[in-house]
């Protein structure tokens, strides 16, 4: 296989991420209008976080990242590569299969566990009733993440990477449908949930037949590369567990406060805008690069690619996470508030969306640093890594409630997420020369952090001018687009005039340096 080039890959990963984000943050600003933050929208997103929650742990979290280094390997050697994707593939189907029986049992007893605040009110059997619809998903999502993660292995990204715009498509056509046609928001939402794992299993298992790897349903069996495969997952499985504990965490401590799941949630979901758009694409690309390079004993190139991926995280990174702390506001209260979604609601959710963005460089880092691990085949460092990110994260969200209320939930998550990035990084200093910034990398950090700070400052500067047509009804969309627009343009030449990236960067792909 040619190798990858990895700012083309970066780019075409995080055009269509890019797409279904937008789709996504549709669909929510939807939610938002037609239920706002009230018991079914909090019973909603509870509901549909169980089978998402289980779907990182086992197929995402846990299982791909076992999966690709080893498939990708079997890829450059022609080691029956098929036989092994449908081991893997079978397997995942049998225990997803599993999982999601009982879970449908003991759904009270999830809702819960995740949300104990619901207990005694009406957002329980809501929340309960629409996890038993939901939760079939995770066997479609889960599968969904293993022919992903195949595809990418073989340098196929646009299927993998636009799957997820058919779910956000299928929710945003369901809620204008019910809407129109009177039905249940809430049923109408769940019902949905597994009708678009379906359409993201059938584009991607189309494309990995495409590809040559029309995967096959077959009795699950424990062949010597499959228990290999979960050695090497196991620790992942435990770091999956670790990161769901982050997740119920925030998630309980919201559930005591009304409104406060949605406000966590909708907040949530505009950083993972630019989270998704480069940390996922990153890591999608890199992961697979990595894992051949060091096959291949390529140690340049390995540095290469790690620091390439280091310095377009940073450049796109910072400044967004900058943005979101500076214009948080106006953010929320322009593109969110509306219908359901009332004035009352805009103050905290830009609180939650202003701490996550402090957090936003660190989550991104994480998907830059942990290939550098997982490449290796080595998955029980990030999880001891995890485990202290946990502590981290439950001492400061629970010990800080009683002052900061539900954003102690979002303080916990952003200062965890540092915590790992800098345990992350500290633990690469043992790989070598292989996984150390190259000289590029370190002239160029520096200068798109101060040309994101200049940033910064001209925002702060322009949203206060800007502040009688970003409150007005009619203007505030103009209002926003052009504070957003001239806030990159500030960027982009401050970077540029400090030698923070260059126009060649973006060419499909520079060429290899140092």
């Amino acid at each position: 296989m040619k190798p990858i080039r990895l700012i083309r890959g970066f780019l075409t990963v995080g055009a269509w991420t890019f797409l279904s984000r937008i789709a996504g943050f549709v669909r929510d600003v939807l939610l938002a209008a037609y239920l706002g933050t009230g018991p079914v929208a909090e019973a909603f997103l509870v509901a549909f976080t169980l089978p998402n929650m289980f779907r990182r742990f086992f197929a995402e979290g846990a299982f791909n990242t076992a999966f690709v280094p080893l498939f990708s390997k079997k890829l450059e050697t022609g080691d029956d590569p098929r036989g092994f994707a449908e081991d893997a593939f079978s397997g995942l189907a049998f225990v997803t299969l599993v999982v999601s029986v009982l879970a449908m049992v003991v759904m009270p007893w999830l809702v819960l566990a995740m949300a104990g605040g619901f207990a005694g009110d009406g957002r329980l059997p809501l929340a309960v009733e629409y996890g038993r619809i939901c939760f079939p998903y995770i066997l479609l999502i889960s599968l969904t993440a293993l022919l992903s993660g195949l595809l990418n292995a073989g340098g196929r990204f646009i299927a993998a990477a636009g799957a997820p715009v058919l779910l956000n498509v299928i929710f945003i056509a369901a809620m204008v449908t019910a809407d129109r046609l009177g039905w249940d928001m809430g049923l109408t939402m769940a019902w949905a949930t597994p009708a678009t794992g379906l359409a993201q299993l059938a584009l991607v298992w189309f494309a990995a037949a495409r590809m040559g790897f029309p995967l096959r349903l077959r009795r699950p069996r424990m062949t010597p590369d499959l228990r290999r495969l979960l050695t090497i997952a196991a620790p992942a499985v435990l770091a999956g567990g670790v990161v769901q504990v982050n997740l119920l965490v925030g998630r309980q401590i919201g559930s005591f406060f009304d409104g406060a799941i949605a406000w966590l949630s909708f907040a949530d979901r505009l950083y993972q805008l630019p989270l998704g758009v480069v940390g996922i694409a990153i890591g999608i690309v890199l992961l697979p690069d990595l894992s051949r390079r060091l096959k291949a004993a390529d140690w340049i190139g390995s540095r290469y690619a790690y620091s390439r991926a280091t310095e377009f995280a940073l450049f796109l990174t910072v400044p967004a996470g900058i943005a979101l702390v500076v214009i948080a506001g106006p953010l929320i209260s322009v593109l969110y508030e509306r219908r359901a979604f009332g004035p009352a609601d805009v103050t905290p959710t830009a609180l939650a969306l202003a701490i996550y963005g402090a957090g936003l460089p660190a989550f991104v880092l994480q998907k830059v640093l942990q290939p550098l691990y997982f490449a290796r085949e080595d998955t029980a460092t990030p999880f001891r890594y995890a485990v202290w990110s946990m502590v981290v994260n439950a001492v400061l969200a629970i010990g800080l409630a009683p002052v900061f209320g539900f954003a102690a939930a979002a303080l916990g998550t952003t200062l965890a997420g540092w915590a790992m990035a800098f345990q992350l990084w500290r633990g690469t200093r043992a790989m070598g020369d292989a996984a150390r910034a190259d000289e590029r990398l370190r002239f160029r950090v520096p200068r798109i952090v101060l040309a994101s700070l200049i940033m910064g400052i001209f925002l702060a500067v322009a949203q206060s001018a800007l502040a009688a047509p970003l409150a007005d009804r009619t203007d505030r969309y103009w209002a926003l687009a052009v504070l957003i627009l001239a806030g990159m343009a500030v960027y982009g030449a401050a970077a540029y005039a400090l030698g923070g990236f260059r126009i060649a960067d973006f060419r499909g792909g520079a060429p290899r340096q140092r």
